[in-house]
């Protein structure tokens, strides 16, 4: 009797196991853009080592980008069409980090986000290309709860590009919708010093 209850428990926590892994949703990394600004016209080949099953892609990444550069960020591949980034987009089941970040209105949501891209070192045209994307889902809710990741994204997404850039800015906002507000200690942001030949790249997450 006790060896068929214990079969029982243990097929019990197999059961509980198996239905957690199917109710579990991955998130999506939404729209990951990256600019390529080299010093001076540059063959460049971008690799995506990523965590998780690529969705989408534009340019069609293949076994990667290979594309010619030029410093105003303009992108040609080998048929000779133009791009002014590089688009992906991808399902992984990585736990972003909410422990420090911001709580924000949404009705304020533009104006923090034109704010925090500014800081983290994002051009005026690259903020506007992120908030024009982010803030239609964001303005909607009473707040969101928003937290700039870093080594859990990078770690998750690695990219390697050659020839190597003099800096990388990589912005990757996990974000939440919240009806009331929510108690968060403050993130600092970290400012970027653009030299040589700089590589841009933001993206995010909704968590549900």
């Amino acid at each position: 009797m006790k060896k068929l209850t214990a079969l029982i428990l243990v097929l019990m926590c197999l059961v509980t196991l198996c239905a957690c892994r199917t109710t579990s949703q991955p998130s999506t990394s939404a729209k990951p853009v990256i600019y390529l600004y080299p010093e001076t016209a540059t063959q460049v080949t971008v690799t995506l080592d990523y965590n998780g099953r690529l969705t989408s892609t534009y340019p069609a990444y293949g076994n990667g980008w290979t594309v010619a550069s030029q410093p105003d960020g303009t992108l040609t591949d080998a048929s000779g069409r133009e791009y002014y980034c590089l688009f992906w987009e991808g399902e992984s089941y990585v736990d972003y980090d909410l422990s420090t970040g911001f709580c924000v209105k949404g009705e304020d949501t533009a104006a923090f986000l034109e704010d925090a891209l500014k800081k983290l070192g994002l051009t005026d045209k690259e903020a506007n290309e992120f908030i024009i994307y982010w803030l239609p889902r964001m303005e909607i809710n009473e707040y969101n709860v928003i937290s700039f990741q870093q080594e859990i994204y990078t770690d998750n997404a690695a990219l390697t590009i050659t020839p190597a850039p003099d800096s990388i800015l990589r912005v990757f906002m996990a974000w939440k919708a919240a009806d009331e507000p929510v108690d968060i200690k403050a993130q600092e942001l970290q400012g970027f010093k653009r030299t040589g030949f700089t590589v841009v790249e933001w993206g995010g997450a909704e968590i549900r």
